[in-house]
């Protein structure tokens, strides 16, 4: 379906839902799905999250499920052509953040040629549910910054820029990994940093959360054996080895723990 005539009313809003509790949303996003006509959502969204909204608005799935059934971008895009030509206030609600690995500005882009006015409305995002396992991403005198990584780039790639990140002294948070956890060990050991402290993150924030602690070099047999898998993410480096609990695991001769 084509949208070449300039569409001069209504508005997107590119809001974030946050890691999965729906407590974390912001006060601005609630207020945005208060009013909402048309929300279009993807598959992490809490369904709690999606009662917000006026019994008169119009709701529409277009997740991206890892690995199975998912919306083509194409698709989404022309649903926002779509609503916002007949809708007055429209919503892309995306789990986490929507310019955190979300396509959120591959949306506004589309959004701003068809002339849409679009607002964006940040998210807390996956990485910052490690605190909840109190596993902080940067802490004084053991890590500089964080460096945040996809694990599968469009062409399938584990980013390459994982090697440069071994190399610091900064976390390592890799979205979209739970495939690459035997190249993410192996690029590790070879870098001669098979030992450094890991931790995966699954269902971060929601009442099904777990964590596993390992070794970096033990990632694949950690998952495989305790039945982890997306949506997870991955975190590398020092701080994962600060909480006590995990700290005790990690330097006792057990190869991982679950939480």
């Amino acid at each position: 379906m084509a949208f070449n005539a300039k569409i001069l009313k209504n508005i997107l809003y590119l809001v974030g839902a946050g890691p999965g509790d729906p407590d974390l949303l912001t006060m601005k996003a609630y207020k945005i799905l208060k009013k909402a006509d048309v929300v279009l959502f993807d598959h992490l969204v809490d369904a709690e999250i999606l009662e917000i909204v006026p019994d008169s608005c119009l709701k529409v799935y277009v997740g991206k499920e890892p690995y199975a059934d998912f919306t083509p971008q194409e698709d989404i895009h022309t649903r926002i052509a779509q609503y916002c030509q007949e809708y007055g206030h429209v919503v892309r609600l995306k789990g986490g953040d929507p310019y955190i690995y979300g396509r959120g500005f591959e949306e506004l882009l589309f959004a701003e040629k068809l002339g849409i006015e679009v607002q964006y409305v940040p998210g807390i995002s996956s990485m910052q549910g490690a605190g909840f396992h109190h596993i902080p991403l940067t802490h004084r005198g053991v890590s500089d910054g964080v460096w945040t990584l996809t694990g599968t780039k469009k062409d399938g790639r584990l980013s390459s820029d994982l090697q440069l990140a071994i190399q610091s002294n900064s976390t390592v948070v890799i979205y979209m990994g739970m495939k690459k956890l035997d190249e993410i060990a192996r690029t590790y050991v070879m870098c001669g940093k098979g030992d450094t402290p890991a931790a995966i993150l699954q269902h971060v924030t929601l009442p099904a959360q777990r964590e596993v602690v390992c070794k970096v070099g033990d990632l694949l047999k950690a998952s495989r054996d305790n039945g982890l898998s997306h949506p997870a993410i991955i975190v590398i480096g020092e701080v994962v080895r600060l909480h006590a609990a995990n700290s005790c695991d990690i330097l006792s001769n057990r190869q991982y723990k679950v939480y």
